[in-house]
Order: C-alpha cells, then sequence, then structure tokens
C-alpha cells in the first residue's frame, strides 16, 4: 500500500485526462504524464541519495510531481511553509538532510550552501520530468513507511514533524472517496496553500476520482472567480475567510451567476465558519451542494462533514436545534469514531462540552522524534474543545487551551463569539482571556464591525448579557479593522491574546 497506486490507477483509467494545470501559467500535465513523471523523478531522487523530498514553493506543477515521486523513491514527502524567513526555512531543512529540496528559481542558490541539500527549481523539475528516461516501474508497497512529513505552525514552541504513514493516507482516501467517480471534464479549483494537509488530501482525493486540479498559487477572489469560469470548475475547496472575500466579490461586482452555474458543489473547513457568511453564500449560490469539513494534519486530513442535505436541512428547519447544526462540522466519517471527554477523561454526554478525541485507521497521532500521542486503545486527543448533540453532530468550540478560568468558572470563548456575531453590526469578533488580579482572568474581546455601521461596546455587553451569564460579558474591549489570521484561516487567538493583554494592562 503507497499512495503512488492511486495515481497508477487514474493513470491506467484514463491516461489522456488532465490531471494538473497551473492556473498562473497554464501549463498543464495529462495523467499519463504525470505518471511517467513522477517515475522518471522518483529515479532521480534515488541517485541523488537524499532521505526527503522537501518542497518549498507555492502550489504548481511541481507539488503533485514532488509528492509521487517521492512516494515511488521510497522516501517522506516533506512540503515546506514557504512563507517562513530563510532562517525559519534553514532550520527546518537542518531536520530534514539529506534533502532534495524543490523550490522556486530565487531560492534556490540561497539554500545551496546547507549541506546535505541538492536544490532544483520548480520549472527544472518538471521540465525534467518530461525529458525521458529509464522509468521506475517498482517501488515500496509497505504501508508503515513514512508517506509525509508535515510540520505544525510552530506558533506555541518549535515544530513538530507529523508523520502520516502510507497506511493512513490511502485508507483516508479509499474510505472517503469513489474511484474515477468524477466524470470526464470535472475540475476542482485548489488554492489552500501545499504545505496544509488539506491541499496534500486534495491531490490525493482528486488524483483518485480522475479529477482535473487548476491550482491557484495565490488566492484573491476576483482569480478566483475568473478561474471557475475560465475552466468550468465544479467543486472547490475554501477556508472561511476565502469564502467570505468570494461572496463580497460576487455581490459587489455584480457578476451573473449564471457564469458560475457549473459550481456544482464547494467544501469549506481549516477555521470556525460564521453564521451569516454561509447563510449569505448558500442565498447567493442556491444549487451548490456546501460541504463542511473537520479535520487536522494528524488524521490524515477530514473525520467529519457536514454534507449538502444536512446544510439545507438546517437552513430550513424551524426547530432550534436542527438550525444550529449549520455552525456544526457535521457527523464522523465511516470508519472514524468521535468522543468527547472532560479533564479527568471520562466521556461527557450530549450537548456537554469538553475534549475531542478521535480513532480510526487513518489517523497517526504520531511525532517523529516524539513518537505517538494516541492512548493504549488508539484515541488520539486533538486538544480541540467541541460537543457531539444527541444526533451525532460535532460542534467546535475553539482549542481545549483557549478556555478562560475566570473566577474558577470555566468559559468558552467560542460561545460568546457564536453570541456575538449574531448582532446586526458584527463581522468579525474574537474572544480571549487576559490577566485579571480580582477574576485570575477577564473576559476581553477585539470586535470588527460591518461596514457602514457601528455599535456602542455598552449594547454589546447587553446583547451578551441577554443569552448568556454576566461572568461571560467581555469587561474589555477593543474595535478593530479586521483580525489576524493565517493563510488557513485560523484565528492567530495568540496574537490577539497579547494584543488585548498589552492594552487591558495599561487601562
Amino acid at each position: 500500500m503507497n499512495v503512488m497506486m492511486l495515481l497508477e490507477m487514474a493513470a491506467s483509467a484514463f491516461p489522456d485526462r488532465p490531471a494538473f494545470t497551473d492556473g498562473s501559467s497554464g501549463q498543464s500535465l495529462t495523467y499519463q504524464q504525470l505518471f511517467d513523471g513522477a517515475r522518471l523523478q522518483g529515479r532521480q531522487l534515488l541517485a541523488s541519495q537524499a532521505s526527503r523530498a522537501v518542497k518549498l514553493d507555492v502550489s504548481n506543477l511541481g507539488t503533485p510531481l514532488c509528492l509521487f515521486a517521492s512516494a515511488c523513491a521510497g522516501i517522506p514527502y516533506v512540503p515546506l511553509n514557504y512563507r517562513l524567513t530563510d532562517a525559519e526555512i534553514g532550520k527546518l531543512l537542518e531536520r530534514v538532510t539529506p534533502a532534495y529540496l524543490v523550490t522556486d528559481a530565487a531560492r534556490v542558490n540561497g539554500f545551496s550552501e546547507h549541506a546535505e541539500v541538492t536544490s532544483q527549481s520548480s520549472p527544472e523539475f518538471v521540465a525534467q520530468s518530461q525529458s525521458g528516461g529509464d522509468l521506475l516501474t517498482e517501488w515500496p508497497m509497505d504501508p508503515e513507511e513514512i508517506a509525509v512529513l508535515l510540520f505544525t505552525s510552530g506558533t506555541t514552541g518549535e515544530p513538530k514533524a507529523a508523520m502520516l504513514r502510507h497506511k493512513h493516507l490511502v485508507s483516508y482516501i479509499l474510505s472517503s472517496v469513489e474511484f474515477a467517480g468524477a466524470p470526464e471534464g470535472d475540475a476542482a479549483l485548489v488554492c489552500v496553500p501545499p504545505y496544509h494537509i488539506a491541499g496534500i488530501a486534495a491531490i490525493m482525493s482528486s488524483v483518485y476520482a480522475g479529477r482535473h486540479v487548476v491550482q491557484l498559487p495565490n488566492f484573491d477572489a476576483e482569480t478566483w472567480v475568473d478561474l471557475v469560469v475560465q475552466h468550468k470548475v465544479s467543486t472547490a475547496f475554501v477556508v472561511p475567510t476565502m469564502l467570505a472575500r468570494i461572496v463580497e466579490h460576487v455581490a459587489a461586482s455584480g457578476r451573473s451567476l449564471a457564469d458560475l452555474s457549473c459550481l456544482s458543489s464547494l467544501a469549506y473547513g481549516g477555521g470556525k465558519m460564521p453564521l451569516a457568511v454561509i447563510q449569505k453564500a448558500m442565498r447567493l449560490f442556491p444549487d451548490t451542494d456546501f460541504s463542511n469539513a473537520y479535520g487536522l494534519t494528524e488524521t490524515s486530513s477530514t473525520v467529519a462533514v457536514l454534507g449538502p442535505d444536512a446544510h439545507r436541512a438546517a437552513a430550513a428547519s424551524q426547530d432550534p436545534d436542527v438550525q444550529r447544526r449549520l455552525v456544526s462540522v457535521g457527523q464522523a466519517l465511516p470508519g472514524v469514531e468521535i468522543e468527547i471527554r472532560d479533564e479527568d477523561g471520562n466521556l461527557v454526554g450530549a450537548d456537554e462540552r469538553g475534549e475531542i478525541y478521535v480513532r480510526g485507521e487513518q489517523v497517526s497521532g504520531e511525532y517523529e522524534g516524539r513518537g505517538p500521542v494516541t492512548d493504549s486503545e488508539g484515541w488520539f486527543p486533538t486538544r480541540d474543545a467541541g460537543s457531539i448533540d444527541s444526533q451525532g453532530y460535532l460542534f467546535l468550540l475553539g482549542r481545549a487551551d483557549d478556555i478562560i478560568v475566570r473566577g474558577g468558572e470555566n468559559l468558552s470563548p467560542g460561545e460568546i463569539e457564536d453570541v456575538l456575531l449574531t448582532h446586526a453590526a458584527v463581522a468579525d469578533v474574537a474572544v480571549v482571556g487576559v490577566p485579571d488580579e480580582q477574576w485570575g482572568e477577564g473576559v476581553a474581546a477585539a470586535v470588527v464591525f460591518k461596514v457602514g455601521q457601528q455599535a456602542e461596546i455598552s449594547a454589546l455587553q447587553d446583547y451578551v448579557k441577554e443569552t448568556m451569564r454576566s461572568s461571560r460579558v467581555p469587561q474589555f474591549w477593543e474595535v478593530w479593522p479586521e483580525l489576524p489570521y493565517n493563510e488557513t484561516g485560523k484565528l492567530l487567538r495568540r496574537i490577539v491574546r497579547e494584543r488585548l493583554g498589552a492594552a487591558a494592562a495599561e487601562q
């Protein structure tokens, strides 16, 4: 079992079908060209005696080539965050040498000084893959071998390298994707970064389905819409901040929705989706099937999905318990188990808050040099807080360590944010805990107002108080033009906490 088998099956079934197109250059590879190119470059990786294949560049044709060539060579694929500084990248490279580095042309010389690093530009790597030569005909099939090493963001310390074995990734694809399920002409637009698990999963799932992938290296709403129209894109995956910008652009530009009628399905995930955004998106694209996907690097991508039927049922229902499912991440995928546990590791009841635990064949929960963090029964502690309702719908409530402890009472930032986001003037909000001499932690909020709208802070406090206990009402507020998010749509809560904490201390 090796991820290369996914590409081998696709190339055998539809060799001449377009596989990947670089949305910037327009250059394309068919499935046969990708298959042959991966086998040729797999031989190149073996000849270099590298132990890792490293990709340091935006999404382009070199991305799927490098992923499958590494699988063919039997060495781990390591995509790095190209937005990091050279010093940060250098430290990560030192952890994966000897390495074969595929990067943008401007960076090739900059990293050639590193010992045990063979560098090549992405354009050269792609061109070489199509130059002809002896192709590898066999590749390792041990499911226990490491397929991908994916570094965490490292926002709270040294980045950890999550180890995803071939068995984890292939298990996820086989359980969630129908082979050759995409009809000819079906196209997917991929705009998530290639160093994110969603980007890796998008490559493998699209290949197994036989779908044409159009790559958008750097997201902006106008270009995204243009590519949808140009390539008649039928499906795409975005993070919540991207969807918000797409909705704003389409609504403001007056673009004909008929041009976007090809978009039959749209998946989102990677961060919390504001209720107002998904409601507006569903109104704007009434014939599009929306899906919300929840997963982690350590779980080989998605473990729970709120599908199109559940979206429509929640939007149309008059039952409050069903309505609220529109902000859930749905139910567990087949073969995946999800539990909610309290601080002592005990299971909690329906709608009770706790930490999310996940178990399944696709779950790794293992880090290089640190070993697995799964328990003796294979359960992985996600460090995400959440709850599950009586019908198995999972609700995310932020990170488990984001809990605000005020006077011994545990407060969920996500619950307070959900209330504030229903206010007519609020576009976005982040709630965090800040030091408080009397209560240990106080509740602080950074709020972003909708364009042309404002609200008095006292009015917002009253709004929260109408729904929740007074202890949950933020006592310190700041109005910001925007909140800090990373490129995958996750709120950088640490930055919010630092800024609000410093401002509160000055008062």
